[in-house]
């Protein structure tokens, strides 16, 4: 393989991560304060379509990209409501949210597919592009991938410098503790999951807006649940969260390369090495997780433990 091939794939694994580690990101704020959400392939889903559909109506890749979030938030309000409010199970809720998201953006966008829209279009960062090899791999992406490399700071900087992420944390670890501490869990919880929510509509805006440039139905093609998985694979750490998608984005761009190249692996095979990935990631971090000095690193005590409301 050519040094030219090389940083090509380097450069596509950068683009292919992009879209995970924004849902992954997402995820991370969500269970962080205490809910599980099953829904981000779903969420990834709509959003995508809303992004392409505001795209496509008013020629804004901006406000496509706004819409992509607010779907993302709106669809995992409806999640929170359902869990925080009427205490229903995070799992069936996300899950059916999964359902909902894929089936209404398929149905939606049925008269759309194969239309193509502006997006995003890639663009080289003054000086920082010409640098050799890191500026072709880094420095020579659309603006949605830049946005991606300041996306882990602020999740970081939310969750570990400021008195609102600290009340998430402390929310996701012990609701009564917080509680008693002048919080309100349930406020907190709600505020988690939509702007988790708001980041995994970023995503899901990614692959229509500048991954694809059109749309098609089945676009998030199991992201969201590489992106669930990868939460547990990063111990829910926005750094870890990185390698974790770049690791998973350079997968998915070396079986695309694969199958173009015309090698004789079964395409079936190629596809699956993504989730194949997936997998070993979930084994991985499971062994990991055994040793006690891994403790520190463990989901949120009170994940997936609805809080009762106040009368």
């Amino acid at each position: 393989m050519s040094p030219e091939l090389i940083v090509a794939l380097l450069a596509a694994a950068v683009q292919a991560a992009a879209p995970i580690l924004f849902a992954t990101l997402g995820e991370i704020l969500s269970e962080k304060a205490g809910v599980l959400n099953l829904g981000v392939e779903g969420v990834m889903a709509i959003a995508a379509f809303a992004a392409f559909i505001t795209c496509h109506v008013t020629g804004s890749a901006t406000l496509g990209l706004l819409a992509g979030g607010l779907a993302g938030a709106l669809l995992c309000g409806l999640h929170s409501l359902v869990c925080q409010v009427f205490l229903g199970n995070q799992v069936v809720s996300g899950l059916a949210l999964t359902i909902f998201g894929v089936g209404l953006s398929n149905y939606l966008g049925t008269p759309y597919v194969g239309i193509g829209t502006e997006g995003f279009r890639q663009f080289a960062v003054p000086l920082l592009g010409q640098i050799p090899v890191l500026g072709a791999v880094f420095f020579r992406q659309d603006a949605m991938v830049y946005l991606g490399y300041f996306a882990p700071v602020a999740v970081w900087f939310l969750l570990s410098r400021t008195s609102l992420g600290l009340g998430l944390r402390a929310t996701g670890e012990m609701p009564a503790a917080a509680a008693a501490a002048g919080l309100n869990p349930q406020r907190l919880r709600a505020f988690g999951v939509m702007a988790g929510g708001f980041l995994c509509g970023l995503g899901g805006a990614y692959l229509s807006l500048a991954h694809t440039h059109l749309w098609t139905t089945g676009l998030s093609g199991g992201r969201g649940w590489v992106a669930v998985a990868l939460v547990i694979f990063a111990f829910w750490r926005p750094g870890r969260a990185v390698l974790g998608a770049l690791l998973f984005g350079g997968v998915m761009a070396f079986q695309l390369r694969l199958q173009a190249a015309g090698t004789n692996v079964p395409s079936s095979l190629l596809l699956m090495l993504p989730y194949a990935l997936t997998v070993l990631a979930l084994v991985f971090s499971a062994t990991r997780a055994r040793s006690s000095a891994r403790k520190a690193a463990a989901a949120p005590a009170a994940l997936g433990v609805n809080i009762e409301p106040e009368g």
